[in-house]
């Protein structure tokens, strides 16, 4: 599936849904650094993808980028409460209580 969207990308197809394939997709492979690469071309060309927000806040996480982590969770709740996304509003809520608990037990 990545080599078919990643031909399409090449062939000058961009857009916010090939991003959010691409970028799931190189999650799923523990690839963190390419998928964050994809997922944040995706939120450039639809900040309201709380979807994306929310795997992108995964994909800083695996790269241990835990401040830009919480940067893309607070973006995707921001979208999410926008658009009424209420299950993408409680899973980003959650990540971000489990990211401000880890940061109080490192201090």
């Amino acid at each position: 599936m990545l080599e078919s969207l990643e031909k399409m990308l090449a062939k000058g197809v961009d857009n916010p849904l090939l991003r959010f394939g691409l970028g799931k997709g190189y999650l799923d492979l523990g690839d963190h650094a390419r998928a964050a690469e994809h997922l944040q071309r995706c939120v450039a060309l639809d900040p309201k993808y709380s979807a994306a927000w929310k795997l992108l806040g995964k994909a800083h996480q695996g790269t241990g980028d835990m401040v830009a982590a919480r940067q893309a969770w607070e973006h995707g709740l921001e979208a999410a409460r926008a658009h009424g996304d209420k299950q993408a509003e409680k899973e980003m809520t959650v990540f971000l209580k489990k990211l401000e608990k880890a940061a109080l037990k490192d201090r």
